[in-house]
């Protein structure tokens, strides 16, 4: 109880002044907080308002419809954000879940590292350490609730190595816990999903390799021959199974749709973390975080922020270096291969250097068979396993495979920490435990958040929820209708909408109509109006400076103007009377 009170106002303090703002702002700007935001209130409004399937997203992408697979669903965010929007609507719950992500990762690691080491202070210090990630910071404040949500690794973990350190009761226990971390996580985000099982496997690797090199030595026998092991790894496999399944099946079938094509290699190039990433503090860092960006291209900052953490780094690599002395050889060595590993894959496709590729001339003769002037220093792993590895090149942000090193390295910081106050005179446990602590804190600490976006429907929103046509609503200019705030607007005027968040996959019907619709107001966008069951037009003035032009098109198609309500133009279709 201690502990969850501990790590609950640790979320309070690292996003400080957010609950002060519950139910009316975001934290950073609006971007795609407001698409969660839409999310929690949509399948708040389908479940309990209209008794609906909340994935049948049939007014967005009108009259199309719209998969929620193109983007992540996060069921497990929604899950936790739904019971505080019921209270306090869907911007309380969007930020209740936000705070639990912290929360919950502190927890979680704690109890972990407690089990490990039977002391409580290493588990508040390796909590600490992964609870206040600078990598956290940055995802919080440009509101990736999904990528927020990485208290079940730590479940997955400590249950694949509880697998493999044991192949009895506790061994069978820990197998149903890393099997149910692995579900919540499919339950939260695709890309944690895939690189939990990719790291995984490393881990498994490197622990099992050291067994079978141990037991070789001893003519003891092998975890891998031990009947045992392999009945938990099957257990932990059906306790993921449920929740993976539930997690995975939307993608699969748009998968298999061609809805989820492949990204091109040199976008998912560009988000290739560099060495420097894992050790440049956030440009968020109350105290020196402006230096940092102002003296180093952070360009990718939500990506990039990376930072390992000087005092955690130095505790984990005290655990390392003491490995043979704490009980924890094997494990240790595992986190380490596997950070290692995942460091690697968080390199992306070919080494970068301060966010820049790192490339060599080619000589003049060969330029023109290789028909570039420059080609990568080195292709790193990432560069083969997208050309040649199942779903490798879905991914987009290789740079996210770093969150694993960090989670290793917090391990590796309560590992540290309890060796460290295992060697303190009990009289000075206590203030060695508070320096611990402070300075983990101060190197992570972002200082009170600075900016809040108010969440509030625009003017011209109400007005369209008291007209009472239910046809569909479309936004000019067109490119304003992939913004993610269009999305939640419909929250507000419940009416069926021609755009919707589509990010990098746009469903067929809007690739289609978008270079027409983009050329608006021409006569043949106007034609495709009634296609699309339009019923509604709103106009962003701002965009239009000589209404006009806007107007006389849309009334010679039968549009009637409603008048100017913000700084959107709003225009109806008339209805016909039958005499």
């Amino acid at each position: 109880m201690g502990a969850a009170l501990f790590f609950a106002i640790l979320g309070v303090v690292m996003t400080w002044p957010l609950v002060l703002h519950m139910g009316s702002a975001l934290a950073g700007r609006i971007g795609d907080n407001i698409y969660f935001v839409w999310m929690i209130g949509w399948v708040k409004k389908a479940l309990f308002d209209l008794g609906a399937n909340p994935f049948d997203v049939w007014f967005l992408n009108y009259p199309e419809g719209w998969n929620m697979a193109y983007t992540e669903i996060t069921p497990a965010m929604l899950g936790l954000a739904l019971p505080f929007s019921l209270v306090g609507g869907a911007t309380f719950g969007y930020n209740a879940a936000m705070l639990l992500s912290y929360a919950l990762s502190g927890l979680f690691m704690f109890l972990w590292v407690r089990k490990l080491t039977g002391s409580w202070g290493a588990g508040l210090v390796a909590g600490t350490a992964f609870a206040c990630l600078p990598y956290r910071t940055a995802h919080f404040l440009i509101g990736h609730l999904n990528l927020s949500g990485t208290m079940w690794l730590p479940l997955f973990f400590w249950g694949l190595h509880g697998t493999l350190e044991d192949t009895g009761r506790e061994g069978r226990k820990a197998a149903v816990l890393g099997g149910v971390g692995l579900g919540l996580t499919a339950l939260t985000s695709q890309y944690y999903l895939y690189m939990a099982l990719l790291v995984g496997a490393v881990f498994a690797a490197a622990y099992l390799l050291d067994d079978a090199w141990t037991q070789r030595k001893a003519r003891s026998a092998w975890r891998l021959a031990q009947r045992n092991f392999w009945a938990q790894i099957v257990i932990l496999g059906l306790a993921a199974l449920p929740l993976t399944a539930l997690g995975v099946g939307p993608y699969v079938a748009l998968n298999q749709q061609g809805g989820l094509p492949d990204r091109d290699i040199a976008v998912t190039r560009r988000y290739s973390a560099s060495p420097t990433d894992f050790l440049l503090p956030s440009t968020d860092h109350f105290l020196w975080g402006r230096w940092v960006g102002e003296h180093f291209n952070r360009e990718l900052w939500v990506e990039a922020t990376l930072y390992v953490g000087a005092a955690a780094g130095a505790l984990a690599l005290l655990a390392l270096i003491l490995r043979r002395r704490g009980g924890h050889r094997r494990l240790v060595v595992s986190l380490f291969w596997a950070g290692a590993a995942a460091v690697v894959l968080a390199m992306g496709t070919d080494l970068h250097w301060l966010s820049e590729p790192v490339r060599v001339s080619v000589p003049g003769f060969l330029q023109g068979v290789l028909g570039r002037t420059e080609i990568p220093l080195v292709h790193l792993p990432g560069y083969y396993l997208f050309d040649h590895f199942p779903f490798y090149a879905k991914l987009r942000a290789l740079m996210r495979f770093g969150l694993f090193a960090l989670l290793f390295v917090s391990v590796g910081a309560g590992l540290g920490a309890a060796q460290v106050l295992g060697r303190t005179a009990q009289r000075w446990k206590g203030a060695v435990l508070l320096g611990m602590l402070a300075l983990v804190l101060l190197d992570f600490y972002p200082g009170p958040v600075q900016e809040f976006a108010p969440v509030q429907a625009r003017p011209v929103d109400a007005a369209l929820a008291q007209r009472p046509g239910q046809g569909a609503v479309i936004q000019f200019p067109f490119i304003l209708s992939e913004d993610q705030e269009q999305t939640y607007y419909t929250l507000e005027h419940g009416k069926p909408f021609v755009g919707g968040f589509f990010n990098a996959f746009p469903p067929p019907q809007y690739a289609r109509i978008r270079p027409v619709m983009e050329q608006f107001p021409s006569a043949e966008s106007i034609a495709m109006l009634p296609e699309l069951g339009v019923e509604f037009v709103i106009a962003a003035a701002g965009a239009y400076p000589d209404l006009a032009q806007v107007r006389q098109p849309l009334e010679a198609a039968g549009y009637v103007y409603l008048g100017l309500f913000g700084d959107q133009a709003l225009f109806e279709k008339a209805q016909k009377v039958t005499p």
